[in-house]
C-alpha cells in the first residue's frame, strides 16, 4: 500500500509540473497570436477536455450490471413407496405419505444484481424452498412447518443472500462482505474473480438433486467475510476462497453455533483448470468450534475436507466428489463413552447430450455417518447440533433421468429419485429399524430468466 501511495503521489507531481510547465508556455504564446486565433485555440482545448473527461468518467472496458433475474423448478412427483420409519430428515420427502401425488415447487429465486460504480457491487437474492411435506403432525392436529412452508402452508420468500463486493482489492482478488454464498459447493458469480467450477455448477442438475454435502447439510451461504482471487486474473484457470461466517446461515443464531458471537466458521478452497480447461479439481475444508468444554464432554467442533473432480467432454462429463467430516466428542455411547465420529461420503455421477435438445444424467451417493459404528453397542447418543446429524443409519442415493432443453433456459426432465437406508445398529437391538426406502417419480420443470 505504501509502494501503491509513493507511485500515485510521484505520477500526480509529474502532473502537475507538466501542466504547470504547459500554463507558462500558454502565457507566452497567447501573447504573439490574434484575438481570433486565441479564440480558436482555447474552444479546441476546451472540447478536447470535455472528451477526456468523459472517457474517464464512461471506460469502454466498463459494462454496468443492473439485472432482476430469477428461476424456479419443482416437479409433478408420485411417491408410491416411503420410508415406513420416516428417516432422512434433510431430504424433501421426509413424512410424506405413501402415494402422495401432487406439482411441488422445492425452489423459487428472485436476485437483483447492481453495479454500483466500476469498484463496487451489490447482490440480493430472495429465496423461497418449500418441502413437500405440509400435512398434519400424527396426533397433534399441529401443521408441519417445513423449509419455508408459513404455518397455513404458504410460500414465503426470505433474504438469501444480500452482500457487497470490493472488485480487485488486488489484482486478480474481490473481497466480499455480508450473506453470501459459501465455497462449499454452490459459489457462482459472473463478472468477478469467483470460482465458476465447483461441484454443483459442473454437476448443473441442481434442479434434480442438491450435491452430496448440501443433501447432508453443510452451508450453502452464511454471513461473513471472503476473499474470493485468482493466482492467474488473465486467464483465471487457478483460484482461492478464504471465507470467516457466523455458521448460522441466514439466521442470528442457530442449533449448530448457539454461542454466535463466540464462535465463526473458516471455509476454505482452492481450484484448478487443467488439459485445456476439460479438467477441474476443487479442494475444500472448513473448521468450526460449536462448543465450550466441559468435564462431561470436552471441547466440541466440526470440520470438513473434500475433493472434488470432473472431466469435461463433448460426448460427456464424469465428477467426483468425496468427503470426509469429523465431528469432535460428536457422540456418546454406553460402552465407549464421549467420542469423536467421523462421516463419509462419495458420490460419482455422469451427464451428457444425445442431441441438441435431449440430455441424460444419472448419479450414485454413498453416506456413512459413523465410521467407527459399533453394533454390539445397544444406545448412542447424539452430542452434535450439526443439521439432522445421526450416527444410526447409513444412506445410498440413486437418481437418473432425461433432460429435454426446448429452448436455452428451459428444461422438462422425466426422472427417478430414490434414497435407501440402512441402519447400522445389530438386529437384535431394541429400537432398530428394517432397511427400507423411499422411491419418487418425478416430471421435474426448470427455468430461468434474466440471467
Amino acid at each position: 500500500m505504501k509502494k501503491m501511495f509513493t507511485k500515485l503521489f510521484s505520477v500526480a507531481l509529474i502532473v502537475a509540473i507538466m501542466f504547470t510547465s504547459m500554463a507558462g508556455k500558454a502565457q507566452n504564446l497567447l501573447a504573439a497570436v490574434s484575438p481570433q486565433k486565441i479564440t480558436k485555440v482555447d474552444t479546441a482545448k476546451t472540447e478536447q477536455k470535455n472528451t477526456n473527461v468523459k472517457k474517464a468518467e464512461d471506460p469502454a472496458t466498463f459494462v454496468p450490471t443492473r439485472r432482476l433475474w430469477g428461476y424456479a423448478f419443482g416437479d409433478m412427483y408420485f411417491a408410491p413407496h416411503v420410508d415406513a420409519a420416516n428417516r432422512g430428515p434433510e431430504t424433501m420427502y421426509n413424512g410424506v405419505p405413501p402415494n402422495r401425488n401432487a406439482f411441488q415447487f422445492r425452489r423459487l429465486y428472485l436476485g437483483y444484481d447492481y453495479d454500483i460504480n466500476q469498484k463496487f457491487s451489490a447482490e440480493v437474492l430472495l429465496a423461497s424452498e418449500p418441502n413437500a411435506n405440509t400435512g398434519t403432525i400424527a396426533g397433534t392436529g399441529t401443521t408441519t412447518v417445513n423449509g419455508d412452508n408459513l404455518v397455513d402452508g404458504k410460500m414465503a420468500f426470505w433474504i438469501k443472500n444480500f452482500n457487497l463486493r470490493i472488485r480487485e482489492i488486488w489484482t486478480g482478488t474481490d473481497l466480499v462482505v455480508g450473506e453470501m454464498s459459501t465455497p462449499g459447493f454452490a459459489l457462482n458469480t459472473g463478472n468477478s474473480n469467483a470460482p465458476t467450477s465447483l461441484s454443483e455448477a459442473t454437476w448443473g442438475y441442481r434442479f434434480i438433486e442438491k450435491t452430496i454435502t448440501d443433501f447432508h447439510k453443510n452451508n450453502s451461504y452464511d454471513i461473513g467475510a471472503a476473499l474470493q482471487g485468482t493466482f492467474d486474473p488473465k486467464t483465471k484457470n487457478f483460484g482461492y476462497v478464504f471465507m470467516v461466517g457466523n455458521n448460522t446461515t441466514a439466521s442470528l443464531t442457530s442449533a449448530a453455533n448457539p454461542a454466535n458471537g463466540f464462535y465463526k466458521i473458516f471455509y476454505g478452497d482452492i481450484w484448478g483448470k487443467f488439459l485445456n480447461k476439460k479438467l477441474y479439481v476443487d479442494i475444500y475444508a472448513h473448521y468450526a468450534p460449536t462448543g465450550q468444554a466441559t468435564f462431561a464432554t470436552g471441547g466440541q467442533s466440526q470440520s470438513m475436507q473434500k475433493i472434488f473432480a470432473a472431466y469435461n467432454t463433448k460426448p460427456i462429463t464424469i465428477g467426483v466428489e468425496a468427503y470426509t467430516q469429523m465431528f469432535r466428542n460428536g457422540v456418546v455411547s454406553t460402552a465407549h463413552g464421549v467420542e469423536n465420529a467421523t462421516a463419509q461420503g462419495l458420490s460419482v455421477w455422469a451427464k451428457g447430450n444425445i442431441n441438441d435438445k435431449w440430455g441424460w444424467f444419472a448419479r450414485y451417493d454413498s453416506y456413512s455417518p459413523y465410521t467407527s459404528f459399533d453394533a454390539t453397542v445397544p444406545t448412542y447418543t447424539t452430542q452434535t447440533t450439526y443439521g439432522n446429524y445421526t450416527p444410526l443409519y447409513k444412506e445410498t442415493f440413486y437418481t437418473a433421468g432425461l433432460d429435454f432443453q426446448p429452448a436455452p433456459k428451459i428444461h422438462f426432465s422425466p426422472n427417478v429419485w430414490v434414497v435407501n437406508y440402512k441402519d447400522q445398529r445389530a438386529a437384535t437391538t431394541t429400537g432398530y429399524v428394517a432397511n427400507d426406502h423411499t422411491l419418487v417419480l418425478r416430471a421435474t420443470f426448470y427455468y430461468t430468466f434474466g440471467k
